[in-house]
């Protein structure tokens, strides 16, 4: 692999910076965004069950808040309710949705730096694929317009185009794919929210007539 790299010159460095980046981007948006962290499955329905004829107590919903996103979102409308139990349903409404406001700027790190990598690294391959053009027109300069110019030098500014080129490609075609596959999965866990808020302050408005 280090032969690999030697072989296609100092162009390669970025792209092997952008792909170390691109795996520990992809390694931590696993950990982060995995369901028991997000949205738990059966959270709402316990949440429900709690509330059902009263506000749980402020250490409940702390104890809510700090169970995954969804838990925040829903204990920002049961806290809402604690500190005003007059409050009226838009404000009920506007806490929870400036809670899930900020879990989604949060489900949604580093996905456009992920995105940013999968369009920069072919257009950083292709600047080391034009430096190699650049070495090899340079050996044939240099060979005083002998046929054939300097053969090291030929295959060296092909080395360098032909890496380069193929490691941006490497590096941005799965990039594009996590991304794709993250920002699907983040539309998901929204929704998943968004429902589940709403299902909420329909059961918190009811408690309260």
């Amino acid at each position: 692999m280090f032969s690999i790299i030697q072989a296609a010159g100092w162009p390669i460095w970025p792209l092997v910076a952008c792909s170390i980046l691109a795996l520990a981007l992809v390694i931590e948006r696993f950990i982060s965004l995995k369901t028991a962290r997000v949205a738990p499955p059966n959270l709402l329905d316990e949440v429900l069950r709690v509330s059902r004829t009263s506000v749980p107590s402020p250490d409940v919903v702390t104890q809510l808040e700090q169970n995954s996103a969804l838990g925040e979102v829903l204990a920002s409308g049961l806290r809402a309710l604690n500190v005003s139990p007059r409050c009226s349903e838009d404000e009920l409404r506007s806490a929870m949705e400036g809670a899930g406001r900020l879990v989604a700027h949060r489900l949604e790190k580093y996905l456009n730096a992920l995105a940013t990598i999968a369009s920069a690294a072919p257009l950083m391959g292709l600047f080391g694929t034009v430096v190699g053009m650049i070495e090899i027109f340079g050996s044939q300069a240099s060979a005083g317009g002998v046929t054939g110019g300097n053969p090291a030098q030929l295959a060296h500014g092909i080395s360098i185009a032909l890496y380069n080129t193929a490691f941006g490609l490497i590096v941005a075609i799965p990039s594009l794919i996590f991304w794709r596959y993250f920002r699907a999965r983040v539309d998901a866990y929204l929704l998943t929210l968004e429902l589940a808020s709403e299902r909420l302050a329909r059961h918190l408005n009811t408690l309260r007539k």
